[in-house]
């Protein structure tokens, strides 16, 4: 198994299980990331909300960098599940 390989078809029951949270992880971010930024977007139409907006625009930042984040756990944890011989075997 390769870093970012995008086939799942080698993988056990259990990687797949684990690739699925992981997936599920990723959207839940993807939404959250998105909310902070459309109500904080609408918090800078008013001048007494333009703080909490921008507090919405780190916090959506920051669920924009958890994403990489978990993605390259998923695949570090996916080849710790896999077989070392296959990896090392396999030319690049």
């Amino acid at each position: 198994m390769k870093l970012f390989e995008a086939s799942s078809a080698d993988h056990s029951p259990e990687q797949r299980r684990f690739v699925a949270m992981t997936e599920i992880c990723y959207t839940i971010v993807d939404f959250s990331a998105a909310l902070c930024f459309i109500v904080g977007s609408m918090f800078f139409f008013y001048d007494s909300l333009q703080n909490a907006g921008t507090w919405l625009f780190l916090i959506g930042s920051l669920f924009f960098a958890a994403k990489p984040t978990i993605r390259l756990w998923r695949e570090i944890k996916l080849l710790r599940m896999g077989d070392y011989a296959d990896i090392a075997s396999k030319k690049h």
